[in-house]
């Protein structure tokens, strides 16, 4: 049974043009997850699917009655409810049927229908699982390594990663006809990465998942959404037979496309030779067929691999920071007595688990958010370079090349062009408002910014999060070749494993004391 059909679908951002007249089905119980290059219109479907954006053209037609459930990591909270509270709130109509049961049993002694009414409801609640839902709520709370924030915390105490965890908690816990998640691993650590890859892979409902973790897709996928070339082709089976199929179709298209230009040329060779001669009469036929004849699209490229280059500064092998007794956080500690040092060169990975205040603690070395407790020191010498997870703009409405150009008023637009363009931003995308463009976008935008003022200190939060896999190769070699300081935080441990032990990288793990 289909539960969503688009039909038609055509949608540019100015001059980018993300999909042409494209058609998607999503069935009952497919399990479909969403690829393409950065920017190639992922995030942008979904948000058509929940109707967040209007298409230019096209029909959006969801089945009546199919509940959806949409991953919104920035949904407005109420800051002062609970952690229980907003989980339980998953279930708010079965407990106002329990209320109503509960009213029936107590003012109903007397009225034999009351008492069959509310035995109606007990039975209604039995079937909806009623009261097993602390242990559902318990398992998937575990499951996202959300045990540790306690369930009585205020959601205005938590980090936005801990927000996004909870928000996608809730999700599960309504199970949904149809869910939409984008990105939802950027958040998790491997463990909780694991837990999901299993709940959502034995989901008997339907859903959609934006996502760069190629492991993820093989595991909970048997379904390939491709948006690519603005068209949106399904693939049937898992990721790793849909890179097979697309390989070979690719394949096979550039043969057909190369074989047609070849009789084009021939075709138009013959006419200009002959179309004033002898064969002036089939000259003529073939340019009628030739302008008949429906033209394949030139292929498009291969997506071009950023070139990141961060340009180091001179520095000493002497002790670059200090960190002492530190303790972080707003108005209370999240993270305390932190106690380390880095030398000149070195290369430091922060880990821990999702919300536990590394970005907190980053924030605070950077100067953004004061110290609660104990002190840390620069060496003179250090020139921080800083790339923040968040993806917020001073003016979201201003382009890519706008938003370099203030930053750096020195540089010609024909410069900003060639290294937004060396990052990975293509010209369509560089006249584009930048709050408009995928996350990955955005995030090569910001990796543009840093690259432009040399720096031998390098702090860096969760610069992958939204990267795909060129991306995320292009940063790796411009750290590995970076010969200053390097303060990287990052769950991705597939991103940094094998460079750690390539430039022998000191971990650091930070945990609640």
């Amino acid at each position: 049974m289909s539960l969503l059909e688009i039909q038609g679908l055509t949608h540019a951002f100015g001059d980018n043009l993300l999909y042409k007249n494209a058609d998607f089905t999503l069935n009952k119980g497919e399990h479909i997850g969403v690829v393409g290059q950065n920017g190639a219109g992922k995030s942008t479907l979904i948000q058509i699917c929940t109707g967040q954006i209007v298409p230019d053209e096209g029909r959006v037609t969801w089945h009546p009655k199919v509940s959806v459930g949409y991953l919104d990591q920035y949904a407005k909270m109420d800051r002062e409810r609970t952690m229980e509270s907003f989980l339980k709130s998953a279930y708010a109509k079965l407990y106002q049927l329990e209320q109503k049961m509960l009213l029936l049993y107590e003012n109903g002694a007397e009225d034999e229908a009351a008492l069959q009414l509310a035995a109606r409801y007990q039975e209604q609640l039995e079937g909806q699982d009623f009261y097993n839902i602390d242990t559902r709520v318990s398992q998937v709370v575990t499951g996202l390594g959300l045990t540790a924030v306690g369930l009585t915390r205020p959601v205005g105490e938590m980090s936005g990663g801990q927000r996004a965890k909870v928000i996608l908690a809730k999700l599960l816990l309504e199970k949904p006809d149809v869910l939409l998640l984008d990105e939802p691993t950027n958040f998790l650590d491997k463990e909780h990465i694991a837990w999901l890859s299993d709940y959502l892979a034995g989901l008997d409902n339907a859903f959609m998942v934006v996502s760069h973790d190629y492991a993820f897709l093989e595991k909970i996928a048997n379904r390939i959404c491709d948006v690519d070339n603005k068209a949106i082709t399904k693939y049937y089976g898992t990721y790793s037979e849909f890179l097979r199929k697309k390989t070979l179709l690719r394949e096979d298209y550039v043969r057909q496309y190369a074989a047609q230009q070849k009789e084009i040329k021939k075709t138009e060779e013959f006419i200009r030779k002959n179309i004033a001669g002898i064969k002036t009469k089939m000259a003529r036929g073939r340019r009628t067929r030739l302008a008949r004849m429906e033209r394949m699209e030139a292929p498009e490229e291969k997506e071009i691999k950023p070139q990141f280059h961060f340009a180091a500064l001179p520095l000493t092998n002497a002790e670059q920071l200090r960190v002492k007794h530190l303790a972080v956080g707003y108005q209370y500690p999240v993270l305390s007595n932190l106690e380390f040092g880095v030398s000149g060169g070195q290369r430091v990975i922060i880990t821990g688990f999702n919300g536990i205040g590394k970005s907190t603690l980053l924030k605070t070395l950077v100067g953004e958010l004061m110290p609660l407790q104990g002190s840390f020191h620069f060496a003179e010498q250090a020139v921080i370079g800083y790339f923040a997870q968040d993806l917020t703009w001073k003016d979201g409405k201003k382009t890519p090349i706008q938003t370099v150009s203030d930053a750096y008023p020195g540089m010609v637009v024909k410069e900003i062009r060639k290294v937004l363009a060396r990052c990975g931003i293509s010209a369509k995308h560089a006249l584009q408002a930048v709050e408009t463009l995928s996350g990955g976008e955005q995030a090569k935008v910001k990796l543009c910014l840093l690259m432009q003022r040399p720096c031998n200190f390098l702090i860096l939060d969760e610069p992958t999060n939204h990267l795909d896999a060129h991306a995320k190769e292009a940063l790796l070699e411009a750290l590995s070749e970076f010969s200053g300081t390097v303060l990287l935080v990052s769950h991705e441990e597939v991103f940094y494993k094998e460079w750690a032990k390539k430039v022998s990288a000191k971990v650091i793990r930070v945990e609640k004391k």
